[in-house]
């Protein structure tokens, strides 16, 4: 049972109970110690838990693995800098316009086109004809020319539909069903409505739901046919915006919607991403990007997992190998220590490409130089990694905290352990009066008895009050007479 005094102190008072020849103490000792003993096992178990958290969240990379993974930074960076560089300067963004354009083509014969061996803008003619959307204003002669600036060249830009974002198919859908049809634009900060965008298109769909899949289709296709410029392009055309510049246009139309004030900063970052698109940068190009920050990422992991596979055929005994642990070896994706190559080799590609960009631009007095030639994708990249570290590093700090509160409980436990056990040594009785049967079975025992009482007559004791036998004795200590 538990009692609290006045001092708020809790204290702990064990129930004992006699017997005929022992003293029953031990059910709430015994029930205590096991109690206790249960608990320090699982503390031992949430210890172990916590250092293989801990081994998990560590990375176990040696000098070898560090200079492998800054290795494919420098090589991705350099390809990054003479195969990459900037729109127009681009031997693999050529590749990559050449591959959109056939991607573009198959699409049309999905679609229905009949591959005659023209041009590619037969294909697109063909796609914005069939996804037709009613926000395609170009500005030749129609009244965005005189408003905005509106032309050909920037028209995929400024139209929020043209946008390969989510805020781009929200108004995508948005301009599609209203009627009359709309058509938003963005331009100089400012979020600009066209109402009878076009009177000439209806959306397909008989009821809401079967709309809603049309208006999507119609914004998917239309992205598809301006991936590679307009039918009317000349050249290499103008495409749909990269997402990440594109953004700009989106923050700008949220705060106009929500009655926020535009920043001067929103509006120079808007003109910014406007004028790297008019110089090529677009979707193609980001992609374009995209693909070393990729060959980075493949060339690390694949080091990574040949270097464990070789250390696990010299290290494991061929009777243990198995594919289970090999994979648990080898997996070039959940451990933490490829993760740290990754971001060594991310940091090492970022910080050549950031100074290329950051010395032509300088060399040109252009921000847009720099903005350009800034491969965007790896410094999402490289963002993307440092979160994971500092994620992890936090993670790996509270079970390191976690570890160090079970160790002090468990020293505790360990005490109140010891002390049980030294509660149950004193109290346990039952061997020590064993006594009591070998006087009652010994002679000496009932001579010295005999003695008492006759010693007890001599001394002129009232027979009333002589103890003669072991049930008197009893009776006396009990209370009786």
């Amino acid at each position: 049972m538990t009692h609290i005094n006045e001092s708020n102190e809790t204290k702990i008072l064990l129930e004992l109970s006699v017997e005929e020849n022992h003293f029953l103490f031990a059910s709430s000792i015994d029930n205590a110690l096991q109690i206790a003993e249960n608990e320090y096992l699982q503390l031992d178990e949430q210890i172990s838990e916590s250092f293989e958290t801990i081994k998990k969240l560590s990375a176990e990379c040696d000098k070898l693995d560090y200079i492998l993974s800054a290795t494919c930074g420098v090589l991705c960076g350099i390809i990054d800098i003479f195969l990459v560089g900037k729109p127009g300067e681009s031997p693999v963004g050529n590749i990559t316009d050449n591959w959109f354009e056939e991607r573009t083509k198959d699409f049309a014969r999905l679609c229905g086109w009949k591959d005659t061996g023209k041009e590619n803008s037969s294909a697109i003619a063909y796609l914005e004809k069939k996804f037709k959307i009613p926000y395609d204003q170009r500005g030749s002669g129609d009244a965005g020319r005189c408003i905005f600036e509106l032309n050909t060249i920037n028209h995929h830009f400024k139209s929020l539909g043209h946008n390969p974002t989510l805020l781009g198919l929200f108004f995508s859908i948005l301009d599609q069903f209203s009627a009359p049809n709309k058509s938003h634009f963005v331009t100089n900060g400012e979020l600009i409505t066209l109402h009878n965008a076009d009177d000439a298109f209806e959306l397909c769909g008989n009821d809401v739901p079967s709309k809603l899949f049309c208006a999507f289709v119609n914004w998917f296709g239309h992205l598809i046919s301006d991936m590679s410029g307009a039918s009317t392009s000349k050249g290499r055309g103008m495409g749909i915006p990269s997402p990440f510049w594109a953004w700009t246009n989106d923050i700008i139309a949220i705060k106009r919607k929500s009655r926020i004030p535009v920043f001067e900063f929103d509006k120079t970052i808007n003109e910014l991403a406007l004028n790297i698109y008019k110089k090529g940068y677009d979707f193609r190009f980001q992609t374009t990007q995209a693909i070393v920050v990729f060959v980075n990422e493949i060339f690390v992991r694949m080091i990574f997992s040949v270097r464990r596979l070789i250390r696990y055929f010299v290290i494991v005994d061929k009777e243990e190998r198995s594919f289970k642990r090999l994979w648990k070896e080898c997996e070039p994706f959940s451990n933490a220590s490829v993760k740290r190559m990754l971001t060594v080799a991310h940091g090492t590609f970022c910080l050549m490409d950031m100074s290329d960009a950051l010395i032509k631009g300088a060399a040109k007095g252009n921000i847009a130089e720099f903005a350009m030639r800034l491969n965007i994708v790896g410094v999402g990249r490289f963002a993307i990694s440092m979160f994971g570290e500092i994620d992890r590093s936090i993670k790996k700090k509270s079970e390191k905290e976690n570890v160090y509160f079970l160790r002090q409980e468990k020293i505790i436990i360990e005490d109140y352990i010891e002390g049980l056990k030294y509660l149950s040594y004193i109290y346990d009785d039952r061997n020590l009066l064993t006594f009591v049967e070998n006087l009652e079975n010994s002679d000496t025992y009932k001579l010295a008895f005999m003695k008492s009482v006759e010693l007890a007559k001599k001394r002129s004791v009232p027979d009333s009050e002589i103890l003669k036998s072991k049930d008197d004795i009893d009776a006396y200590f009990k209370g009786g007479n």
